[in-house]
């Protein structure tokens, strides 16, 4: 492979000379010093010039070195080993274990990060599963079908990183399938709180964790997500197994992506995101897919800014996803929890053919009932509930006892609350509801 000289540094962009034989884009090319610095092929400028990104942030770089091509993208092992382990985007150990050794690392196979070549998709012959959460409200409102791509929508503060713990606990343990979490740009202790709490309830052992939380640079934080994606793929394609993937938070990587853009002094839209941010999507999303050799099931976080459910990335990420579960800091600020605001959260998998007549006729009569409930708070603001009718005064209680319903106390803060979480069935969720409307 031909050598290049390192000619331009600034921060994590590093640009390369390559006299002949240049890199292609992914490609990963190492400084010959001390640490062989990898670094990583983003673009290619002026015929000779290779801009690359420093992954590891090693500082030690110097003008004039040399650097290798390795011939390769980006790749990670993939195999049953990385399962139980946490790992950084280069499938380097993050969890004060050990790096695997050499003899089991030269058997597992090696993946590229960045998207393989193009697999058809299909659900047409793969009937609609649904999976129970044990949550109230989302097994009625938002069901997690097998295949599908679920969003937990919301600010800062408001649960997003909690319910998602939930629902690995609760869906992990019921469906017995693997478990792929990838932790972008998140706290450090929200990462460790998750690894206890699935370590506490022997869930580790069916789980890989891939970690680029917010104190690593934008590079790797833009990179984890394709690495859990990976071994999702592996898992699906050669294993033939389902795989529920979580992704907390979506709107992370767009900030680290954008995070690049403008290191790189690309142009940002009209927005103040970057130029690419569409692809960027679509990139990460059409990966999540179901094929005849199994499906990945997802479920992503997506923080508002400012709680502003207008901006551009939320929009995008929304435009992705088959469910998404609205938190609401006004529901918070009621102590109701989870923090759903359950006019505003949707779905598309709410047909009668994937939830069944029963499901979605009690749908359709509690969101009416709700609805009816909404427009009457600002009556009885000016009247007073007694000047009601008996029907709506009626409706407005069903709507009270309904709200109250859907609160539920969680498995995963037992602990820190002392008291016993809640698991409901989807026939039990369906019967609660009965009773209080019918």
């Amino acid at each position: 492979m031909s050598k290049g000289v390192v000619r331009v540094l600034k921060g994590l962009v590093i640009k390369i000379q390559f006299d002949e034989d240049m890199p292609d884009v992914n490609e990963m090319v190492f400084v010959d010093n001390e640490s062989k610095t990898p670094l990583l092929v983003y673009s290619v400028d002026h015929g000779d010039t290779a801009l690359c990104l420093n992954i590891a942030g090693d500082m030690s770089i110097q003008k004039g070195e040399l650097v290798t091509r390795s011939g390769h993208s980006l790749e990670i092992p993939v195999g049953h080993e990385m399962v139980g382990r946490v790992w950084d985007a280069m499938a380097r150990p993050i969890d004060g274990k050990p790096q695997l050794d050499e003899a089991t690392l030269a058997k597992m196979p090696k993946r590229s990060i960045f998207r393989p070549e193009f697999q058809e998709t299909s659900l047409a012959n793969r009937p609609d599963e649904i999976l129970e959460t044990g949550i109230k409200v989302l097994d009625f409102f938002t069901p997690f079908v097998k295949g599908r791509k679920i969003g937990i929508i919301g600010g800062a503060g408001v649960g997003k990183t909690v319910l998602t713990m939930e629902m690995i606990n609760n869906v992990a343990t019921g469906s017995g399938a693997l478990s792929i979490f990838a932790g972008i740009g998140e706290r450090i202790r929200e990462g460790h709180e998750l690894y206890k709490t699935l370590d506490d309830n022997e869930l580790l052992k069916t789980t890989a964790m891939f970690f680029g939380q917010m104190n690593e640079n934008p590079v790797q934080r833009s990179l984890i997500a394709l690495s859990a994606i990976t071994l999702a793929e592996w898992f699906r394609d050669d294993q033939k197994k389902d795989i529920l993937l979580f992704a907390d938070n979506m709107y992370r990587y767009i900030q680290a992506k954008n995070e690049l853009s403008t290191i790189i002094d690309q142009t940002p839209s009209e927005g103040g995101y970057q130029s690419t941010i569409f692809s960027d999507i679509k990139a990460m999303e059409d990966r999540l897919t179901t094929n005849e050799n199994g499906s990945i099931t997802a479920l992503q976080t997506i923080y508002v800014p400012a709680d502003d459910m207008s901006d551009p990335a939320v929009q995008l990420i929304g435009h992705e996803l088959d469910s998404t579960i609205v938190l609401s800091r006004a529901v918070a600020a009621q102590g109701i929890r989870p923090a759903v605001d359950i006019m505003a959260s949707s779905s598309s998998l709410l047909t009668p053919e994937i939830v069944g007549d029963r499901h979605y006729m009690l749908h359709t009569r509690v969101e009416a009932i709700l609805q009816k409930y909404e427009s009457l708070k600002g009556i009885i603001a000016i009247i007073g509930e007694s000047e009601l009718s008996a029907e709506d005064r009626d409706d407005y209680n069903k709507a009270k006892k309904l709200i109250q319903y859907f609160s539920q106390q969680f498995n995963v803060m037992e602990k820190m609350t002392g008291i016993p979480g809640e698991f409901h069935t989807r026939e039990d969720t369906l019967n609660g509801i009965e009773e209080i409307i019918i």
